[in-house]
């Protein structure tokens, strides 16, 4: 009996506290206020209203009274790894100081000291000391991916680094994701290299790296519990799903879809028959497939958990 009578109290005074509160929100929007003034004539804060009014108070009981189980946790509206945002901050300053602070001249020396030109390389190529030597021999290979040449180039680098970069960079750590940023910009740059011998045009521009990033993500974000099936959750686990082995790649229609769809688009770039940026610029379509495919082959390099079992999303089994 006394059980009961303690349930019913509760219940009522709950039904009490409700019912104060919806009074007093009915109140706040007809700006009705229990108390009008204050000493000296004052009229009362909102603050002061909800703090020392028995409105305050009701609706202090109507939050408490509330289940934990139906507090709604909120995630962030952009939930970007802060290493991504600090790579397209750097690519924002460096395109910044070409378009507003450099001169023509600081630009064209910036670019010759930056950008990869394959001719640097090619020793049967007289270019009167034009290009500088030394370390831009070696640097050049991963600064060129910090430079873009307009702002709808980095526009476009910036989207598809957004969704890809985020997710490789989620699973490798942000020390990891740059030292891969680095590696798959050179193998774009050396592919260039291989197929444009001597070429005097500078290559820019982050797409390499970006290639790279939707290679190593292709390797997990397919698999069962992967990134792909939170439907606008966020869960960290979900990036450190186990990848697909590198020999079962080709087993995964999904990921056969995705690598026709991918080289279809960079050749269709590449021969001339889409503008990627809207504009009648070159695209560096063989740095995009060396990025791509060191990507895809060294992923284990950089991926933090070998150690985990390797899963085909399909058999659900594991592979020996």
């Amino acid at each position: 009996m006394w059980g009961t009578g303690r349930r019913s109290v509760r219940r009522s005074s709950k039904v009490e506290s409700l019912g104060e509160a919806r009074g007093c929100d009915r109140a706040v929007k007809a700006r009705q206020y229990p108390a009008t003034r204050l000493k000296g004539g004052r009229k009362p804060s909102l603050f002061l209203f909800y703090r020392n009014s028995p409105c305050g108070k009701a609706v202090k009981r109507r939050n408490s009274s509330l289940p934990p189980g139906l507090l709604v946790h909120r995630e962030p509206l952009f939930n970007i790894p802060p290493v991504v945002i600090a790579v397209l901050a750097v690519l924002v300053l460096v395109h910044a100081m070409r378009t507003w602070v450099f001169s023509e001249q600081q630009d064209i020396e910036f670019l010759l000291s930056f950008a990869f030109i394959p001719a640097r390389y090619d020793t049967s190529t007289i270019l009167g000391g034009v290009l500088p030597g030394g370390g831009a021999d070696v640097w050049t290979f991963f600064t060129y991916a910090l430079i873009h040449a307009d702002w709808i180039h980095l526009g476009v680098n910036a989207v598809w680094l957004l969704p890809f970069g985020s997710a490789v960079a989620r699973r490798f750590g942000a020390l990891r994701f740059l030292a891969f940023f680095a590696v798959t910009s050179a193998a774009g740059a050396a592919l260039h290299l291989a197929t444009h011998a001597g070429e005097q045009f500078p290559m820019i521009g982050a797409s390499a790296a970006i290639s790279g990033a939707m290679a190593a993500a292709m390797r997990f974000v397919f698999q069962r519990g992967g990134p792909l099936g939170l439907l606008g959750r966020f869960d960290e686990g979900a990036y450190r799903v186990p990848a697909i082995p590198l020999r079962n790649v080709l087993a995964d229609a999904r990921v056969v879809l995705f690598l026709v769809v991918w080289f279809g688009i960079n050749i269709l770039f590449g021969l001339g028959s889409l503008p990627i940026t809207g504009s009648e610029q070159t695209v560096a379509w063989q740095a995009h497939i060396g990025g791509f495919l060191a990507g895809l082959l060294l992923f284990s390099w950089f991926d933090p958990t070998p150690q985990l079992p390797q899963f085909d999303d399909s058999a659900a089994a594991p592979h020996q």
